[in-house]
């Protein structure tokens, strides 16, 4: 007997499992504050952003954190190498460059 209900079950949801905190450091990561406040009009990108003023404003603002939301799935289809790029970037400044 199963549970489970609807098309994205058995663990296909792309947002299963990841925090809005992980969405919005890997858009920021990916897209950097300007071009995110670009796709998304909310001021939290747009003036003084920071990770924790964004994740305040989204908590409270369900519109918002669905075009957040909508934006990182995008980002998934569109460039589904963006998280491996991530994932590898902080190391690059350690690695040597011959």
């Amino acid at each position: 007997m199963s549970l489970s209900s609807g098309p994205n079950s058995g663990g296909t949801d792309p947002l299963h499992g990841v925090s809005l905190q992980q969405i919005v450091e890997r858009l920021q990561g990916y897209y950097g504050w300007e071009e995110l406040a670009r796709r998304v009009k909310i001021r939290c990108f747009e003036d003084n952003p920071s990770v924790g003023s964004s994740l305040k404003f989204l908590r409270k603002t369900p519109w918002a954190r669905t075009k957040v939301e909508e934006l990182y799935l995008f980002m998934l289809r569109k460039h589904p190498d963006a998280l491996e790029r991530q994932t590898h970037a902080p190391n690059l400044s350690s690695e040597s460059h011959s």
